[in-house]
């Protein structure tokens, strides 16, 4: 009975947590998404897809955990398996513009 009820719990643990991080997602300012859409549109389409579709070999971004936004600086600024370090290239506002795109822009 209690591995029962742990496993619901966990399961509306898991919704819970899914469904604010969707809210989260939305709660970006339009403008912020649109700086995102053109810092996306120029340099991380050529890999990653325009509007994040057809990626080819590069990480599908509309699959991103909304959740892991330390990961997504790190791998922008570190680089991670294929994709080069961009460093400091991006200022920390068009990076948050970025994680703002990829979290609530085009799916």
């Amino acid at each position: 009975m209690k591995h029962v009820a742990l496993s619901i719990a966990l399961a509306f643990f898991r919704v819970t947590t899914s469904a604010a991080a969707a809210e989260e997602a939305q709660s970006f300012p339009t403008d912020q998404i649109a700086t995102g859409a053109e810092l996306y549109a120029v340099n991380c389409s050529p890999c990653h897809g325009a509007r994040m579709q057809d990626p080819n070999a590069a990480f599908n971004l509309r699959k991103f955990p909304p959740d892991q936004h330390e990961r997504f600086v790190n791998a922008v600024t570190r680089g991670k398996n294929q994709m080069p370090p961009w460093g400091d290239f991006f200022k920390p506002e068009q990076l948050e513009a970025l994680w703002a795109y990829i979290m609530a822009g085009e799916r």
